[in-house]
């Protein structure tokens, strides 16, 4: 396998619009609150209105999120418009200019993937389509190919959607790329290996009674890039739940650690004083083809990858007040897989089987069908997903 390119965006999530008449004017303000010009903040607004329109006509229940979105040069604006509704059986028949169900133009999804740098689409009969398209400055989009959105980048998204009636969310994720340097590891040397780790016991082979997952001590970095994701779940909901979350959103991108169980150690050293907070810690390493998981408390996390999923065990406990003794957990990347992370703001009882297709779209297209698939209404809902060339 070759070596992997990694790369994140940084995503602000500004509000969720459930009145689409209000979508387009703050996508303009947005848009030029982020540096935008006033033709492509117009060009923005033009796209929110299309979306906001397909949604008045077709779903049963609708919204638009409005993001900035931040490279390592330029700032942009993102929206994913998300509906339960009829879906779409012929989604690249859609996208042609003229084709409608409801008797006009037809030009909506068309003039959203011109107008959008990025744009991805994914739809489900019966069940209800998600839309995300990013929008850059002029410049940047100048460079895209003609009537063809680049790729969508980023290896890590997510979607945070506050609890019905608030403005915060006590849900947030986070991601940051580790190099790879073993110098960042001070129990390993450069050049040395990877300490070997104990492999898992299946003890009913030997006794017949339950298995037990028996993970190292001390797991190490294995080799190559790599990168770590978190999802945290502030307890309760509102501005006190909100602030332990983005103390550990803080905590873990300002963090040293290169570890899932050291990371969570961070956090919640940073989250006394707080609430406290569930929080899953994940290090994916596509050159050594494994994924090591540490979670704290109601986060739920899965490997999914064409046709298996993987469920990923969280330990009891608070992070910031009370934890249990941790362990890392390991489990084989998936060829194509995605890393999967939510709040208990989502059941766990969806199915990739009901979503086909969706493995094939980028990961904030992905968190956006799980959200609309599993998401209630009354607690806060994140989702946070990874998926790349691996």
């Amino acid at each position: 396998m070759g070596t992997v390119t990694l790369s994140l965006l940084d995503s602000e999530d500004v509000a969720w619009f459930r009145e689409l008449s209000a979508a387009r004017g703050a996508a303009a303000a947005l848009a030029r609150r982020v540096g935008l010009d006033e033709q492509r903040a117009g060009q923005v607004a033009l796209a929110v209105s299309e979306a906001a329109t397909n949604l008045a006509r077709h779903a049963v229940d609708g919204a638009i999120l409005l993001r900035a979105v931040r490279g390592a040069e330029q700032a942009g604006v993102e929206f994913v418009a998300v509906d339960s509704g009829p879906g779409m059986s012929d989604v690249p028949d859609a996208m042609l200019d003229g084709s409608s169900s409801a008797g006009t133009l037809g030009i909506g999804l068309g003039a959203m993937a011109r107008l959008a740098d990025v744009f991805d689409i994914h739809s489900v009969p019966g069940r209800g389509t998600v839309t995300a398209a990013r929008f850059w400055p002029r410049s940047a989009a100048e460079q895209a190919p003609s009537g063809r959105p680049q790729s969508y980048g980023t290896v890590v998204d997510g979607v945070i959607r506050p609890i019905s009636g608030e403005q915060q969310s006590g849900d947030a994720w986070a991601a940051r790329l580790d190099s790879g340097d073993t110098a960042a590891d001070p129990g390993r040397s450069a050049g040395a290996p990877a300490e070997p780790r104990p492999a898992v016991t299946d003890w009913s082979l030997l006794t017949g009674a339950r298995p037990t997952r028996i993970a190292a001590p001390a797991a190490r970095p294995g080799g190559g890039p790599a990168v770590l994701v978190m999802m945290c779940d502030g307890l309760g909901h509102g501005p006190l739940a909100a602030r332990a979350a983005e103390a550990a959103v803080r905590a873990f991108r300002e963090g040293r650690s290169t570890m899932p169980e050291q990371a969570i150690q961070e956090i919640h050293r940073a989250l006394r004083g707080t609430r406290g907070a569930a929080v899953a810690v994940a290090r994916i390493e596509p050159e050594a083809r494994r994924v090591l998981f540490c979670g704290v408390g109601n986060i739920s996390a899965a490997l999914l990858g064409e046709g298996s999923r993987s469920n990923l065990m969280s330990h009891p406990g608070i992070v910031g007040h009370q934890m249990r003794s941790m362990r890392t957990f390991e489990q084989p990347l998936p060829q194509g897989g995605a890393l999967v992370m939510h709040s208990d703001g989502l059941i766990e009882r969806w199915s990739q089987d009901s979503l086909p297709g969706l493995l094939q779209h980028s990961p904030v297209v992905v968190a956006g069908q799980l959200l609309r698939e599993a998401g209630i209404r009354h607690d806060d809902a994140g989702v946070v997903v990874a998926k790349g060339g691996w």
